[in-house]
């Protein structure tokens, strides 16, 4: 039987771990925490269909300089953390121009088209559910440039990829949301997304899976993965752990981590904030405010707000300048009631510089493979890359042409 270990346990790494498993290989999946309580607990909680082109950096004048000065707010940059970020935000704009972006788009929407339907047997096989919607989410929108905006993207990507959306009136978004005491201009909705309850508790349902199909979930220090003779080895709370092939599914960790051996991938750590609030007034479906950049969801520990990128240090301390704009806003559309934590959450975005994930192995270590970078989708698309991966490793053509997402397009 092969073996493989595979470091992380979020939706990446417990994508991967099921589908080596059902291609009868014995899997050790490895984490410092319990599964889904990193970045794949943090998120928005979309399984985003709709999402068929990657978030590109602005290029017109004006966009620059909102970012710039700080006048939208779905980024905040701390400017002496800038010089930190410099090679991959360069890499990214440049790969944000119309001509390349449609190139990167093209690999990106096919695996997109691949999220729902992966995800879709996991959740009937590990009884969760009750954790998911499939109605959609809504945009509603206040200022009228903005709203046409995205209605001309939307008309865009229904005709290119057959997305489908529905624009609303006010008067219809307060209709569909009557918990809002502000419908501002309407908005639009996205038909085919699935909004998920609770995140993290999707990643743990998956892992739980994993485990009753005979897979085995350690605690264990992945900088403790060395190469051995025949293969590779961790070191766990249970000793240690030997198997042909390893898996990075680390996240936003996986550059550091790759540095020892001798791998320099450059990525774009966004970092982003949460926090929940309840006592207020019901929200039907997920609802992004366009115009101050968060996103709430009705969640099981209430209504969540999560914010857009922050640019800061690596060891910084907390700034969650957006979510306090976020929650300003907010309570001009609804009662949002008490918060729930103490204090925000806080996790890190793993963006490439070109916007897809890395997805392959490492040419200098044989049984060496790499798994992260999924930006803002990695709990959308864990499940497909993780096939990906898993069909690679077994020998066996991938189910999508994903070459663009090679680790060798780094050097890696």
């Amino acid at each position: 039987m092969r073996s493989a270990i595979v470091l992380g346990g979020g939706m990446v790494g417990v994508g991967t771990a099921l589908h080596l498993q059902s291609r009868g290989w014995s899997v050790a999946l490895i984490d410092r925490n319990e599964p889904g309580r990193e970045t794949s607990y943090g998120n928005a909680g979309i399984i985003q269909s709709e999402a068929v082109r990657p978030y590109a950096m602005p290029h017109d004048i004006s966009g620059l300089f909102d970012i710039a000065t700080g006048r939208t707010n779905d980024v905040h940059y701390e400017p002496l953390a800038l010089p930190y970020h410099l090679r991959p935000l360069l890499q990214y704009w440049w790969n944000s121009f119309p001509k390349r972006h449609e190139q990167i788009a093209q690999t990106y929407a096919r695996l997109i088209a691949r999220a729902t339907p992966e995800h879709e047997p996991l959740i009937a096989a590990s009884g969760a559910g009750n954790l998911v919607r499939r109605d959609g989410f809504r945009v509603i929108h206040r200022e009228q440039a903005q709203f046409d905006k995205e209605v001309e993207e939307a008309e865009a990507v229904r005709a290119a990829y057959g997305v489908k959306f529905k624009v609303l009136s006010a008067r219809e978004l307060a209709q569909a949301e009557p918990g809002l005491s502000d419908s501002g201009l309407g908005g639009l909705q996205w038909l085919e997304p699935w909004t998920v309850a609770d995140p993290g508790g999707l990643v743990t349902s998956y892992a739980d899976l994993f485990i009753r199909r005979g897979g085995r979930f350690v605690h264990g220090d992945a900088t403790t993965l060395a190469q051995t003779g025949t293969g590779w080895s961790v070191t766990t709370a249970d000793g240690p752990i030997d198997a042909e092939a390893a898996v990075v599914a680390l996240g936003p960790w996986s550059p550091a981590f790759l540095e020892r051996f001798g791998y320099d991938i450059p990525m774009v750590r966004k970092r982003g904030y949460h926090r929940h609030y309840s006592g207020g007034a019901p929200l039907d479906l997920p609802l992004r405010d366009a115009a101050f950049g968060y996103l709430m969801n009705p969640m099981v520990m209430g209504v969540r707000i999560t914010t857009g990128a922050e640019l800061s240090g690596p060891d910084a301390e907390p700034t969650p300048v957006q979510l306090a704009k976020a929650e300003t806003a907010a309570r001009q559309l609804i009662d949002l009631g008490k918060p729930v934590e103490p204090e925000p959450w806080l996790g890190t975005r793993p963006c490439m510089p070109d916007m897809l994930p890395v997805v392959g192995p490492a040419a200098g270590h044989k049984g060496l493979w790499l798994h992260f970078g999924h930006g803002h989708q990695g709990f959308t698309l864990g499940p497909t890359t993780g096939r990906l991966l898993a069909e690679m490793m077994n020998g066996e053509e991938p189910s999508v042409d994903a070459t663009a997402c090679a680790p060798a397009r780094f050097g890696a």
